[in-house]
């Protein structure tokens, strides 16, 4: 599955980079400089982008196989770096998982899906490096999250969503409370409407056509935000001026005129 030589270098390592903002961070870090370990599903696609990467670059990538959607995927994950003696120095935490059906429509094993992907791999991904980060004397957490955490939750579909990027910008928080004194630093990236094939994957894609092209950002935009939040050991990085300007502005107002705005910018995602 993977190289099996053994390294002393430093290595970040990024789960879902074979696509959108993951691909973009994963080629942004290794441009300057970084190795790489990268965590995805799908085989192919990653060995393409890491043979791809470690040539344009001149870095060293390596990849695991892991569908985040299993329990014993971060376990496994965490096992073959001890395996390999890899020091993995920062933790790009970027899967994505989207159920596009009401709750009562989805099933139990589609709802724990997401929630493993979006909430608990992010967790036990996060606490199994924490004694590893403290022994090494730091280290550093993205956590891709999404203004969704700032909105009113969706009254149609992915239900789940927004309340787990809230949580997971509250863990962030819970980290750098609890971790900073060790020189430990996590940031939350929270970026809005961007153009991805996650969207039509999902089967969102027809909402995301109706989004003005105002709103959206490119993936490589987002990524380089969120890489100079991370160096800056900001804890919440909103990606575009006017997402930026959204969340701080909308929170003053009511719910229901930020859902009108929403329905109206967004494609009746708030309907």
């Amino acid at each position: 599955m993977c190289i099996r030589d053994r390294f002393t270098m430093k290595f970040t390592m990024i789960t879902g980079p074979t696509a959108g903002i993951g691909k973009s961070l994963a080629y942004q870090l290794a441009q300057r400089g970084e190795n790489l370990l990268l965590i995805a599903r799908r085989e192919e696609r990653l060995r393409s982008i890491s043979e791809d990467i470690q040539n344009k670059f001149n870095v060293k990538v390596l990849y695991f196989v892991a569908d985040l959607t299993a329990q014993e995927a971060p376990n496994s994950i965490y096992q073959y770096c001890k395996e390999h003696d890899l020091d993995v120095s920062t933790l790009v935490l970027n899967a994505g998982y989207q159920i596009n059906t009401r709750l009562h429509e989805a099933s139990i094993e589609d709802e724990e899906a997401c929630l493993r992907v979006l909430g608990l791999s992010v967790i036990m991904q996060t606490k199994l490096h924490l004694t590893d980060f403290v022994k090494r004397g730091g280290g550093k957490i993205m956590v891709v999250s999404s203004i969704a955490a700032f909105a009113p939750t969706s009254k149609e579909f992915a239900v789940l969503y927004g309340p787990v990027k809230t949580f997971m910008n509250r863990f962030v928080e819970g980290i750098n409370g609890a971790y900073n004194k060790d020189n430990i630093f996590a940031t939350s990236v929270c970026p809005g409407f961007t153009t991805t094939e996650f969207h039509e994957m999902s089967g969102t894609q027809e909402r995301m056509d109706k989004v003005p092209s105002f709103m959206k950002m490119t993936a490589d935009d987002v990524a380089k935000e969120g890489i100079a939040g991370m160096d800056k050991n900001k804890e919440i990085v909103i990606t575009g001026g006017l997402n930026r300007f959204l969340v701080n502005t909308l929170k003053f107002f009511p719910t229901s005129l930020i859902t009108m705005i929403g329905n109206a910018l967004a494609g009746g995602r708030y309907k």
